[in-house]
């Protein structure tokens, strides 16, 4: 399978959570990324927009009963930008973790240029 967008990985927020998870958390992490970086349509199943947010994604992980999500947004339409990354316990989106991952993608774009 052909790799279609490249990942990015903004400062150290999603290797500090990826390296908090259980062995089976981080294998379906790389799994979705994998589906990420090399499917043309990824399901919206794996990879959602946030409709309160422009331009901000989360990608979608679920291990049995557990929930995880990860901030990401695109560059250049190919390349995909990894922001923050959390558990999630509720079945809203804390807002705090929006807010925290728009501040990222901003200030990714804005050290950008």
């Amino acid at each position: 399978m052909k790799q279609v967008r490249e990942l990015v990985f903004y400062i150290n927020y999603f290797e500090d959570f990826f390296s908090k998870q259980h062995a089976r958390v981080k294998e379906k992490i790389d799994f979705v990324l994998f589906l990420l970086t090399h499917a043309d349509r990824v399901p919206e199943k794996f990879l959602k927009h946030v409709a309160s947010a422009k331009g901000l994604y989360e990608i979608r992980i679920e291990v049995g009963k557990n929930i995880f999500r990860v901030f990401c947004c695109f560059d250049e339409g190919k390349i995909v930008v990894l922001l923050n990354g959390f558990q999630k316990k509720s079945q809203k989106t804390p807002r705090f973790e929006i807010t925290l991952a728009l501040r990222l993608m901003h200030e990714y774009f804005n050290t950008k240029r």
